[in-house]
């Protein structure tokens, strides 16, 4: 029996419910009031939980990548608009509180030991890892350190470097992600069917992080066994922001949802019937029966 992974009063694997991620990430550009509508969406849609990414930004860049030029409407360069992306205590305590009332789960991605203390203060159900992070060992051991279910993505990274980072995280309460980190992602290179080749190496619950246009891709994720999946959600495309264009919308994210929680019916459990729906149609159209044995 696969290993499964229990997230608050949520089971994550195998002939469980999905796990449904909305991934606010950084698309609520520095505002918490879009963070809630944002919320408000993922609560709507019927979403597990909802998810942000959390950077101490002198410490994730270099002085260097924050001098570099960058036009936003924070500021003239790099650092303007990764400062201006950033949510203090006073945000997060409010993000906390509305996600409490709202009866939703919220955790983050960290980028730093520092980001992992921060969050921590808020006793979070579980901590995501991002694809970049996949490769520091020193972070994903700190992260580990804390004692609560981690969430892997696996996004550019070769399966020897994921098998490295298994290894240092062990498999008990991890969920491991398969993820093309590109936004957004072309159909040819979002791969589904490495989700079965995850299940095959690790003994642990495989879920899917989408960055495609639409939901579609994230539907057949799970169809195809995804335990857990994670799109990045907006109020809208247009906005201005890197991740934007491959988030989904109000109406997308409730559609997919609605299609991802209807999957287990439409697969049914294999078995060839004649259902009772069926007999009043059977004993109207069928006019000839097999012929009987003499």
């Amino acid at each position: 029996m696969r290993k499964k992974v229990q997230i608050a009063n949520k089971i994550i694997g195998e002939n469980e419910p999905c796990f449904i991620i909305a991934e606010i990430g950084i698309n609520h550009n520095g505002s918490v009031e879009l963070a809630k509508k944002m919320i408000d969406e993922a609560v709507f849609a019927g979403c597990d939980a909802v998810k942000f990414q959390k950077r101490t930004v002198d410490v994730v860049y270099t002085p260097e990548e924050l001098a570099q030029p960058r036009q936003s409407v924070f500021g003239e360069t790099n650092g303007d608009l990764k400062r201006g992306l950033e949510l203090g205590m006073e945000e997060y305590q409010e993000i906390d509180e509305y996600c409490r009332s709202k009866k939703i789960m919220w955790f983050a991605s960290c980028w730093d030991k520092g980001s992992v203390d921060f969050i921590e203060q808020f006793d979070p159900p579980c901590y995501k890892i991002a694809s970049a992070s996949l490769t520091d060992d020193d972070l994903i051991s700190y992260t580990r350190s804390k004692g609560r279910p981690i969430l892997l993505s696996t996004g550019m990274s070769t399966m020897e470097e994921i098998k490295h980072a298994v290894d240092v995280l062990g498999t008990d309460d991890l969920v491991i992600y398969h993820c093309t980190s590109t936004y957004p992602s072309e159909h040819k290179e979002i791969n589904i069917r490495a989700i079965e080749t995850f299940k095959e190496i690790f003994d642990c619950p495989v879920g899917y992080s989408g960055h495609e246009k639409g939901y579609l891709p994230s539907v057949l994720a799970a169809a195809f066994g995804a335990a857990s999946v994670e799109r990045h959600i907006t109020i809208d495309r247009t906005l201005w922001g890197s991740d934007q264009a491959a988030s989904l919308e109000t109406e997308g994210l409730r559609r997919m949802v609605r299609d991802i929680r209807s999957i287990p019916a439409l697969l049914g459990d294999g078995k060839k019937v004649v259902y009772e729906s069926e007999k009043p149609v059977l004993k109207k159209l069928r006019k000839v029966k097999n012929a009987q044995p003499a």
